[in-house]
Order: structure tokens, then sequence, then C-alpha cells
């Protein structure tokens, strides 16, 4: 399929990066209509609707270019769901991949708003927040550290709630900080330090950059799991789950004990969790306690978290180490025992307190649940939803989307990561859609759209975007 004019195949339309749309909509909107429902985001370089090649006709699908890869991520961030031509269905926005990407999925969100810069090791994360919130609102900032001497690197990591506002940081910050977007980590990374990400070689001036600030990998085979039963404390714990929890959930949750200082999800080489985590603690007592506190707790709930203590590399061959390391754990398995119960509930900043019963957790307060509709209800409206990184069980998606109301049934489509919704009141439909567009629900991110109506004339199964 031909995507583009030949005359234009030539121009680099990856340059910026991420600085092209890739637009879902009505096989009746023109380039010249795309071109004016976004010339409000910046300066367009180029729209071209992909066409059929025997009859010429659209296929629905467009892409514009943006001369800024933050013009282009505003325009994704305002336009998703919105009517461009009356009479017609909502586009779907997204980011297109690079044209020499071999990924067969849309880049996420969470792909585009963490940036990783180089800064001066007199920095604190105080100092590199108050550096980069003029762009947008930071969701959190990490600055990578020494794992021996415990001294920044003069390396760090700002994470933006949207993408838009990475973009306008990588634009717009003081070039001597480099700024980048922090790539998914691969198993091509070096073993020997850290930074938590891949930086590109030509920002680090020579070298073997990646080498040199790659971060081990949390692959449990990498690691001599300790037994804290014998008194093999470290400051490094190894996270293991069977839910697909993100980096920023488990973030959240080790978070709660003061003292860490990294912590980094392991990823495949598509950028998809492998279900192992690590986390480094500043002082070997925070450690203790998460450990003792996390490990079997249940997040989100009937997913048992495992958590390990691994070697660190620190030597405690001597016997003044040996008994300093024996003497603060002590203090704090007495801590831990002698204060709250271990089974005390404990929830992640941004959601909703639940009980541990419940088998909902999410970044978002929902309504009481309601009563299905029958079964035999004629929908009004259908919703078309994308889970990621894996499908929500029904039962799970039936106690969310009933919430809004008149819910007649879920269906999810065998082998893929996407569902309908059916509701037999437009309106709750549109509430539902409001609401859970872009949240987290077990772990799970769903994008919430309408759906396409079926074709009258076909008795074919609707076409899945």
């Amino acid at each position: 399929m031909e995507e583009y004019p030949s005359k234009q195949v030539a121009e680099n339309l990856d340059d910026p990066p991420n600085s092209r749309l890739f637009v879902v909509t009505s096989r009746s909107v023109t380039e010249d209509e795309l071109r004016e429902s976004f010339l409000a985001f910046g300066d367009i370089q180029g729209v071209w609707v992909v066409k059929d090649k025997q009859t010429k006709e659209s296929k629905g699908i467009a892409y514009v270019k943006f001369a800024k890869s933050s013009q282009a991520c505003l325009a994704m961030e305002d336009m998703h769901g919105k009517v461009l031509v009356e009479g017609t269905k909502p586009v779907k926005v997204f980011i297109a991949q690079s044209r020499s990407s071999t990924r067969h999925r849309d880049v996420e969100d969470e792909e585009l708003t963490r940036i990783f810069v180089m800064i001066p090791k007199t920095f604190s994360e105080e100092d590199l927040k108050e550096t980069f919130k003029e762009y947008g609102d930071i969701e959190y900032c990490v600055i990578i550290k020494n794992k021996t001497t415990g001294e920044s690197k003069g390396l760090g990591y700002v994470r933006y709630y949207k993408p838009s506002q990475a973009a306008l940081a990588i634009e717009n910050c003081d070039k001597t900080y480099r700024a980048i977007l922090a790539e998914p980590r691969t198993k091509n990374t070096a073993p020997d330090e850290y930074s938590g990400g891949a930086p590109r070689g030509d920002y680090m001036g020579g070298g073997d950059p990646v080498n040199s600030y790659a971060f081990p990998m949390a692959e449990p085979g990498n690691y001599q799991v300790m037994d804290y039963r014998s008194g093999d404390f470290t400051r490094c714990l190894m996270i293991s789950t069977r839910a697909a929890l993100s980096q920023e959930q488990i973030f959240a949750l080790f978070d709660l004990i003061p003292g860490m200082e990294y912590c980094e999800l392991q990823r495949d080489a598509y950028g998809m969790s492998k279900g192992h985590a690590l986390i480094r603690y500043s002082n070997l007592g925070s450690a203790v306690y998460a450990k003792e506190k996390l490990n079997g707790f249940e997040y989100p709930p009937g997913n048992r978290l495992v958590v390990n203590f691994v070697d660190d590399g620190e030597d405690r061959s001597s016997p003044v180490g040996r008994m300093a390391m024996q003497l603060v754990a002590a203090q704090m398995m007495s801590a831990v025992w002698n204060g709250p119960s271990t089974s005390q509930v404990m929830k992640p900043p941004g959601f909703s307190a639940v009980s541990t019963m419940s088998r909902i957790q999410t970044d978002v307060n929902l309504p009481p649940m309601k009563k299905l509709a029958p079964p035999d209800s004629k929908a009004k409206e259908r919703l078309f939803v994308v889970f990621s990184p894996s499908p929500l069980p029904m039962e799970v998606l039936e106690d969310v989307f009933c919430r809004f109301g008149s819910l007649i049934e879920v269906h999810l489509v065998p082998g893929r990561k996407v569902g309908y919704m059916k509701y037999a009141d437009k309106q709750c439909a549109d509430d539902a859609m409001a609401v859970l567009h872009g949240r987290v629900v077990n772990g799970v991110k769903m994008k919430v759209m309408l759906a396409d109506p079926p074709r009258e004339e076909s008795h074919k199964r609707p076409r899945i975007y």
C-alpha cells in the first residue's frame, strides 16, 4: 500500500522523530479538510490520504506531518475522538511509527512522556524538577547514581504526564542538557553500570556510551537471590509479578518506603513488560522494610508480588561491615514486627481506595455498580476498547463498564487485545468513554472510543481497528 506520492518519498518524514500523525477517519474526509482541522496546532509540512491502488478511493486512513514533535503531540491529545466534518465518525489520532520501524503496534503515550537528560552532578531531584517544570506537569524525576559510591552520574530522567510536554522540554530546554526521549529497555544493554535508559551514542560525545551508562537488566538469572533469613540483606530488591503492572505503578508502590533511589521495569525488545523489576534503596533499612511489607502483598487484588533481595555487588566481608548490616537489619525487623500489622493494606498514590476484597484498582473514581440491561435490549451505542498490554477478564470489564448504566454485554475479540461494550443508552456509553479513556484498571491501560457502526449491507463481522 502506497502511503505517499512517489515524489515525496525522498523527504525525511521522520525528522524530527514523532512529528507525523496516523489518522483513522471517514472515507469522505479530504486532504483539505484534514489540513484545515489540524492547522491550528502548528506548521503542517504535508497531508496524505491513503487511497486504494485500483479504485483510487480513500481508505479512511491519513497521515499529517508537522514541523515539530510537540505540534504533533498537541494535535494528537486534542483531536483524538473529535469529529472533523459534520456527519462523519470521530477520528482516531496516534503518533505514527517511523517508516524504518519493524513494530506492528501504535506508539504508546508512555513511550513519549519520559526524557533522558545530562545534568550537573551537583543537581538534586528538586533542582531537576525545578529546571524542567516550566514545560509541563512532572510526574516524577530520577537522578541516576553510581551503584557503589551513591554519587550522581550526571544523568537523570524526567517523566511528564503528556507527550506534548516532554516534546516541548526536548525542543526548548538548554542544549547542554542533551535532552532526548528515553527508550524502552532492550537485551542489548551492557551489564556493567546503570542509567535506567539506553542513550544514543551521538548524544554522549563518542566512545561507547551505551556500555558506559547501561543498567544491568532485571533478569532473575543475572542476579544472585539472597536468603534474608541467614542474614543476606542488601539494598537491592527483585520484584516478580504475574499481572501486567506498569513502571509507574511499581514506582508508586515502592516509593511509599522512603529512600528509593532507582526503579526499573524490565522490558523485552518490543517494550513489553517481562514481569520483573529492580528496585534499589539508599539504605539497608528501607530495603528490609520494603521486603517485609511487600513480599506477598496482593497488588492488584489476586496478584501476589514476590520480592527478594539480590546481590548489589557491595563488599560485606569485613567484620565491621557485617556487624553494621546485621544491626540495621535487626532494628528494622523489630520495627516491622512490633509496628503496624504487615497485612495492612497499602494504597499507592493516585489509586482509589478499595478494600482488600475488591477486584478493581484504578486511577479514577468509579460510580457505584448498576444492573446490566436486559440481554435483548437494542444497542444504541457501542464502544471499542483497546487494551495494553493485555485484555482484562470479562467479569472485571462488566464490573467497570456497568457502572455507567444500560450496559448490555461485553465482547472480547479472540486473539486480539480489543473488545466491544454494547449499551442500550447512548449517554451512558458517552459517560463511560469520557471517564475511562486512557485510564488504567488493574494494571491495564484502556483506549475507549466509539465503535464504527456495522454495515447493514454486509454479513461480515464489523471491521476492527
